[in-house]
């Protein structure tokens, strides 16, 4: 692998631009229970800091009318309402929308359990901001859902994305590589199940601004290599992946059980939302490689520079990132 710096300049671009806050990437989460024909509880839960929340409106359909107004709060990086609505006729077959969803870079996740114990999940997007209830929904529907929300968090999940982009440059051998895919992969996949089901758990916060020390750490290793000389990162990179794994799951594990999802969700939602990031994983790393191997064929330059300067820029974003984040707490 050879890659060259106008490679490395248009995928370090992406990333030098990307947001600072995973809050602000992580979905909102609407939630209706069927209490009674026609009563509805009803939970919106988006992002939030501090007093600050995303502007996300939910709109239910001109049919439900609250009983009183809704209880507010602001607590865990997320602002919620919740409320009792009456709608007259049920939901099958109306309109429900997100009003601002288009303008943000983040998603919605909704969820309607009826009387009868059916759930319905539904994923709205800045381009799909709204969804007609259907009432009806196949256990392969709701776990496409979660696999697509899985695809999604991971390819705007700019942290992790710049953390393996940082591994293909450090990695030379392709087999050594898949190793150290697969490590960091077992290691959040671990992590990512032990939190969402509640066995462990560390602050989303710190978890987020360690995330990006290991984006640094990564970074100081290449530029620290030498001809001839092999550092433990080099010898042994799935293990460096492995221990920053474990830490990236509790940030995928965030991502998930912050949005509110109720525990009879979360075996399907484990399975599924981690395929779709391993998905969205393997297509990051073969669209890396099919861009170094595309412009290594039109333009050569040593590589050795190259990958110095991106380790720098790859460390001056991450950097970025961590005083962003820290700067965080206090909010």
């Amino acid at each position: 692998m050879r890659p060259f710096t106008l490679t490395l300049l248009f995928l370090l671009q992406v990333f030098l631009a990307a947001p600072a806050f995973a809050d602000e990437l992580r979905p909102a989460y609407l939630s209706i229970r069927e209490m009674r024909p026609d009563e509805f509880s009803v939970l919106w839960k988006v992002p939030a800091a501090g007093d600050l929340r995303l502007g996300l409106y939910l709109q239910l359909p001109d049919t439900c009318v609250p009983k009183a107004e809704p209880v507010r709060l602001i607590e865990n990086a997320s602002y919620s309402e919740r409320w009792t609505a009456m709608c007259n006729g049920g939901l099958r077959g109306r309109l429900i929308a997100i009003d601002g969803l288009r303008s943000t870079a983040t998603d919605a996740l909704a969820r309607i359990e009826y009387r009868d114990g059916s759930i319905e999940i539904a994923r709205l997007t800045p381009a799909a901001p709204r969804f007609v209830v259907a009432g009806v929904q196949s256990g392969w529907e709701v776990a496409w859902t979660y696999f697509l929300l899985g695809v999604d968090h991971i390819l705007s999940g700019y942290d992790h994305l710049l953390f393996v982009f940082a591994l293909i440059l450090l990695i030379n051998d392709f087999w050594m590589l898949t190793k150290t895919i697969t490590a960091f992969t077992l290691a959040h996949s671990v992590t990512l199940a032990g939190a969402s089901l509640g066995y462990f758990s560390l602050p989303q916060q710190p978890v987020e601004a360690t995330i990006a020390l290991s984006i640094a750490f990564v970074a100081s290793e290449l530029i620290k290599q030498r001809p001839g000389e092999r550092r433990l990162s080099e010898s042994y990179p799935w293990v460096v992946a492995f221990a920053f794994g474990l830490l990236h799951g509790f940030g995928f594990a965030g991502a998930l059980k912050e949005t509110g999802l109720p525990q009879t969700d979360v075996p399907v939602a484990l399975l599924t939302f981690n395929l779709g990031v391993e998905a969205g994983q393997l297509l990051f790393v073969a669209s890396v490689w099919i861009a170094f191997s595309v412009f290594s064929r039109l333009i050569t330059v040593p590589a050795g520079p190259a990958r110095v300067a991106s380790a720098y820029l790859i460390g001056a974003i991450s950097t970025l990132w961590f005083i962003a984040r820290i700067s965080s707490f206090a909010v």
